[in-house]
């Protein structure tokens, strides 16, 4: 297996910071969820603590992959599918990198403006991106809500159309993305 993108399918490289990033965003969406729910106390800012150092993993990941990208060839369909079908993949494909770069970005924002800066595990503090703003840190956080959400809507719609290239299409697409 090649470690760089050949014109046929993705290489080991891509396809580690595919899977990667996917299990460690879906962990995140996971915590998030169910952290924002929990009474105030010693868990809950714990897990509030994780989830703003997983979000710097996730960009510090999102940054890479878009970097590596840059440098490599994306692996043409090895199959017919229609216009619309290459148009609605290419459209979640880059959805996924504006959300992967969108979220950590207002989740960053909205510690900045609560005043809270973000340490990852301890090792340093991130700078705050504004000056604590009590006005803005509600936009913020709707907007990170938002976004969130639209990033599961996303997973959910590239998972089926995985589903659909299976069953309907008999067409293994998965295995474009699998070691």
């Amino acid at each position: 297996m090649q470690i760089k993108n050949t014109e046929m399918r993705y290489g080991l490289v891509t396809i580690f910071f595919h899977w990667l990033i996917a299990i460690i965003v879906i962990a995140q969406l996971t915590l998030g969820l169910y952290m924002t729910d929990l009474p105030r106390g010693i868990l809950k800012l714990k897990l509030y603590g994780w989830h703003k150092e997983i979000g710097v993993i996730i960009l510090a990941l999102a940054i890479s992959r878009l970097l590596w990208r840059s440098v490599n060839i994306k692996p043409e369909f090895s199959f017919n599918i229609p216009a619309w079908q290459r148009f609605a993949a290419n459209f979640v494909h880059r959805a996924f990198y504006f959300f992967l770069l969108a979220l950590p970005l207002t989740g960053w924002l909205i510690s900045s403006a609560a005043g809270l800066s973000i340490s990852f595990f301890g090792l340093f503090l991130l700078p705050d991106l504004i000056a604590p703003n009590k006005e803005l840190l509600p936009i913020f956080e709707q907007l990170h809500e938002w976004l969130a959400w639209g990033l599961i809507i996303f997973i959910v719609l590239h998972v089926l159309a995985v589903i659909q290239h299976l069953i309907v299409y008999r067409e293994n697409i998965l295995r474009r993305m699998w070691p």
